[in-house]
């Protein structure tokens, strides 16, 4: 053979893939596949059998208009007038917490003591396009690295990096990540292929026929025919198990709903109940960037926000329920996520424009029942452009997933997120999670800003924890004015001076995060 026929390899067909699309995955029976190097020394624990069940809200979910705190409610109602659903109309839930009116069936997950709230989860320098947002959550990057591979896939990558090729085999013979809808989802993108399986009906998953009439050329074409046969047939071999899961499972629940996403989480538990391995399911609600209309004028408890917020509701009880019914509830974690939240001041079309951070719900058996974070601050005079400020990460949580549900080390974690991202107390103790993080966010500590209102300077004190310590501060859209500080304070009281004279008025936020504690101050330049 000449070398200039010489035979290729999947990496050098992954190599050529990129060179037509450095970005865009060429898709091949629900896996596009990628070109990236995989990082070195990477090595997961055997996989446990927890599930994590991801619900992405498409459009940016207001939190605002989800989960409220009287003591803020005035406030909200003299910048929100035109939205905001009276006070008695409300669901009540803890203290001064309330939920929109629609959310009854959130309602009783708390009840049950299996949900989490954590308020305030966002990223630095927010962007608030829909595709980067989601790009930026799913890929786990900074808001300025642009990734093309997830969390979810990187994590699959360390054990299985030759992914697709030989799958599945005897150790692994269902798929790793499930996506319910015709896409896949980039969260489960890979170094070099997506180990999620798109799938719309469980008891139809497809199959597809192989390329193999005449002769193959022994040559990179045929190379690259015999690549998409093989992953052709690996979807064929996958939806073989799919099927016989969804004959061997069933679904207990008498609450599930006709809606969108009732059918796909009712789809979820029946492959779970029928000894389906998969580790990640992904599901998706559209319909939440409500720039107008939000609310029924007339009746602000309704419209097109109440309808998302109830079927997400409905759908969550319904497969809690199910799980619970089926004796599968041990093992299966739920988290919603959402691109960004909305601006604090809704628009004149009855509806609230791009923000940035929002509140994610945690629930399952081993969610700890809590609301983590406090409730954003709401000022009169807030201005048009700002949206509720970041009190944690989403990376955080991804961390925690991580080492306490999914199995990782720290050190494998903070590799497959790029950093070091403390964990949150999440789950509960003695439960099946691995609780790795002896963390208490919640604790008490000194953390004063003033003066504020001010002109030339902020006086901020805190208290160390002799651990690293980060300050960081951030204008009135999310984005990084200044790291004032990222390093290690012991544990007495500190004072820094900062300094604002070049800065121009407005309003601007203090972020403060060491091990145990996050927090963020609001405050003004006049």
């Amino acid at each position: 053979m000449k070398k200039s026929q010489k035979k290729l390899n999947r990496r050098d067909f992954i190599k050529l893939s990129s060179i037509a699309s450095a970005s865009l995955p060429i898709a091949l029976s629900g896996f596009p596949i990628y070109a990236n190097e995989k990082p070195k020394e990477l090595q997961f624990l055997n996989e446990n059998e927890n599930i994590l069940v991801l619900i992405q809200l498409q459009g940016g979910n207001d939190g605002l208009n989800t989960i409220f705190n009287l003591n803020q409610y005035d406030n909200l109602q003299s910048v929100r007038s035109n939205i905001i659903i009276p006070e008695s109309e409300l669901l009540s839930v803890n203290g001064a917490t309330r939920f929109h009116s629609s959310m009854n069936g959130i309602k009783e997950i708390w009840e049950q003591e299996k949900l989490g709230i954590i308020q305030n989860v966002g990223y630095p320098n927010q962007n608030r396009s829909h595709f980067r947002s989601t790009d930026i959550w799913n890929s786990a990057s900074d808001a300025n690295s642009y990734i093309s591979s997830g969390w979810i896939g990187r994590f699959f990558d360390v054990n299985h990096s030759a992914f697709p090729e030989n799958y599945p085999n005897e150790e692994n013979p269902d798929p790793f990540a499930i996506t319910i809808g015709k896409v896949v989802s980039e969260t489960c993108q890979g170094l070099s292929s997506n180990f999620s399986m798109a799938l719309e009906d469980p008891e139809n998953p497809g199959t597809a026929l192989v390329s193999n009439t005449g002769n193959i050329p022994n040559n990179c074409y045929g190379d690259a025919l015999n690549f998409v046969n093989d992953t052709i047939k690996q979807t064929n071999a996958y939806a073989t198990s799919i099927k016989n899961a969804s004959n061997l499972g069933k679904n207990l629940s008498n609450k599930y709903t006709t809606s969108d996403l009732s059918e796909k989480l009712k789809n979820v538990a029946k492959l779970i109940s029928g000894g389906l391995k998969t580790k990640v399911y992904v599901v998706q609600i559209g319909g939440f960037d409500t720039h107008d209309n939000q609310v029924v004028e007339s009746d602000k408890k309704t419209g097109r926000h109440a309808s998302l917020l109830q079927e997400l509701s409905e759908s969550m009880a319904a497969f809690q329920d199910d799980l619970e019914l089926l004796n599968i509830d041990q093992k299966v974690l739920g988290m919603t996520y959402s691109e960004f939240g909305r601006r604090i001041r809704s628009n004149g079309g009855l509806g609230t424009d791009h923000g940035t951070a929002a509140p994610l719900f945690l629930f399952g058996n081993c969610a700890k029942s809590q609301i983590l974070g406090d409730a954003p601050e709401i000022d009169t005079q807030v201005d048009d452009q700002e949206g509720v400020q970041m009190q944690f990460d989403f990376r955080n949580v991804y961390s925690t997933i991580l080492t306490d549900w999914l199995g990782a080390t720290k050190q494998e974690a903070t590799t497959v997120l790029f950093n070091d991202f403390e964990s949150l107390p999440i789950f509960k103790v003695n439960c099946n999670a691995s609780l790795t993080s002896d963390t208490n966010i919640n604790r008490e500590s000194i953390f004063n800003v003033y003066p504020n209102p001010t002109t030339d300077f902020v006086i901020f004190n805190f208290t160390g924890s002799n651990a690293n310590t980060k300050i960081t501060l951030y204008n009135a859209i999310g984005a990084v004015v200044k790291v004032i500080a990222n390093t290690i304070f012991n544990d007495f009281n500190h004072t820094v001076k900062i300094d604002l004279k070049t800065l121009p008025k407005g309003n601007y936020f203090i972020h403060y995060q060491t091990k145990g504690y996050s927090k963020t101050k609001k405050l003004l330049k006049y």
